[in-house]
């Protein structure tokens, strides 16, 4: 059961202000964001867990034990040509949300906003460097990784982020679920990566859309245009 534990030397502040629904907001002071970056970066404690199963792309099946069939056409689309995936899941504890809690309770609302914002950028940025960390070791074995996936994107219910939770091995690094299947701490994250075998230049050719592209909240104040 791998557990990453990696250094957060920095949070990306483009990202943050994306997370923070300002990417408008031209004459909105930089410097409040990078303070939030800042904050977000000492009150982090990053961690990581991640198992990688064999996978049945026709049956939509993770073969764990017990095994855990998929549900959702688009999930089914994007893993398609797959034989392996990685289950993965992140968190940067629970100290940030505390402290993003204990601002909003003080009327800071501005910062309690920013601080939050960063800790969204904090822990994708977590689930990057999972990404980053494998791919070499996964291409010296001739497969290649899709881009991350997560329930709650298109039509990949949550209902089945408990079987995320157990196949990550997310207990692990402290991650598990609310009764109403909201991961806790809040600033979590499960996703799942499929593996293909693939030849020079393959890669390119099977690309598909990712993150937001793929998302159909066309609305989100957190888009990527």
């Amino acid at each position: 059961m791998p557990i990453y534990r990696p250094p957060l030397l920095a949070i990306d502040p483009k990202e943050t202000r994306r997370y923070a629904g300002l990417m408008k907001a031209k004459d909105f002071r930089g410097e409040l964001i990078t303070d939030a970056c800042q904050d977000a970066r000492l009150l982090a404690d990053p961690r990581g867990s991640y198992e990688i199963y064999d996978y049945d792309c026709q049956a939509q099946r993770v073969d764990a034990e017990p095994p855990f069939v998929i549900e959702g056409s688009k999930i089914g689309q994007h893993l398609q040509g797959c034989d392996k995936v990685i289950l993965l899941a992140a968190t940067v504890g629970d100290g940030i949300e505390e402290e993003v809690t204990k601002r909003f309770q003080d009327g800071k609302y501005a910062e309690s906003v920013l601080l939050d914002a960063a800790a969204t950028t904090a822990v994708e940025q977590i689930g990057d460097g999972i990404e980053k960390m494998l791919a070499p070791k996964v291409a010296a074995k001739g497969y290649q990784m899709k881009w991350r996936f997560s329930p709650g994107y298109g039509d990949w219910p949550l209902t089945q982020q408990p079987e995320l939770i157990r196949l990550s091995k997310a207990a692990s690094i402290g991650v598990g679920l609310s009764s109403s299947l909201m991961l806790v701490p809040r600033k979590s994250i499960t996703a799942i990566i499929g593996l293909y075998r693939t030849t020079a230049g393959e890669a390119d050719r099977k690309h598909t859309p990712n993150g937001c592209a793929a998302c159909t909240n066309y609305n989100c104040p957190s888009r990527k245009k």
